[in-house]
């Protein structure tokens, strides 16, 4: 029998709140789930593990990007499956999974959907199944997670971006799989595990979480007009054919930086660092997803 556990983020929403998940998990018979509410994102590694302990083969993860990472983070590895119930901004990795913006089905998904497992990445030590990346992207998380991003929602992305696109590229040395890939100035480097990244758009086509290798970006860009340049490409579907991208794929990733810089992971902002070391876990977590074939 499966055992149901619930990891939540008490300050996100969806639909009808977290009575109408426990009503709704009622119905389908699961009237004693375990239960843990928390204040933020970084508290939910710590509950996911002590479920885990308690004997969870499911954990539904109730929240955005940030709760969902920290849950894959502590859950990987492990037997346990992984449901996301998508109560964030943006849900990046929900929306790559085709997991529905809707409580009901969003839990009829984790019930009774199929089992899909899925790489992550590991960069200075901490997984993530989404991107990761320092450069613009983290400089754009960074002051959207001021609050803005809560108040406007995805528009925040835009306009901290065009703020931070004014400042100037670093010189970066990026080596993929032991071999010098990248020697240059570039104001992003970004490393992806799905195809919808920052703000929903599509970076890279051809990425899937399964498919045994991480995408790697490195934009040259120099300033607002280049930036607007490599935005438009990007948002046509076509980032690859700006003259400001280089894309490569590979499963280690090097990134050294002259000067430190704020790295980000699955939309979470982390600490200032002059190196990234990148690799790649194959079929690392077990996620619900529906029961058609998914990208």
């Amino acid at each position: 029998m499966t055992s149901v556990g619930v990891v939540a983020h008490a300050a996100k929403r969806l639909d009808g709140g977290l009575s109408e998940l426990r009503a709704i998990l009622s119905k389908e018979g699961v009237t004693n789930p375990l239960w843990a509410e928390v204040p933020k994102s970084r508290f939910a590694s710590a509950r996911a593990r002590e479920m885990l302990k308690d004997g969870a083969d499911l954990i539904l993860v109730w929240g955005g990007d940030g709760t969902v990472q920290q849950c894959i983070d502590a859950l990987a590895g492990s037997p346990a499956t992984l449901a996301i119930l998508p109560a964030g901004t943006a849900n990046l990795l929900a929306t790559n999974l085709g997991i529905p913006k809707d409580l009901e089905s969003a839990v009829q998904v984790a019930l009774h959907g199929a089992r899909r497992k899925l790489d992550v990445g590991v960069v200075n030590g901490e997984r993530f199944a989404i991107m990761a990346g320092t450069g613009l992207d983290a400089l754009l998380i960074r002051d959207a997670d001021t609050g803005l991003k809560d108040a406007f929602g995805r528009m925040t992305y835009l306009w901290t971006g065009a703020k931070n696109a004014r400042r100037k590229a670093v010189d970066v040395k990026v080596r993929i799989d032991g071999h010098r890939w990248f020697k240059g100035r570039a104001s992003c480097v970004l490393i992806g595990n799905v195809g919808k990244l920052i703000g929903g758009i599509s970076a890279f086509q051809e990425a899937r979480p399964d498919d045994g290798r991480l995408e790697v970006g490195v934009v040259t860009a120099d300033g607002l007009w280049q930036w607007a340049r490599t935005l438009g490409r990007t948002a046509l579907g076509n980032a690859a054919a700006s003259p400001f991208v280089q894309t490569t794929t590979g499963s280690a990733v090097d990134v050294r930086l002259d000067r430190k810089m704020p790295y980000e992971l699955d939309g979470g902002e982390r600490p200032k660092t002059k190196r990234l070391d990148i690799t790649l876990e194959r079929e690392a977590i077990c996620v619900c997803v529906k029961d058609e074939v998914q990208p």
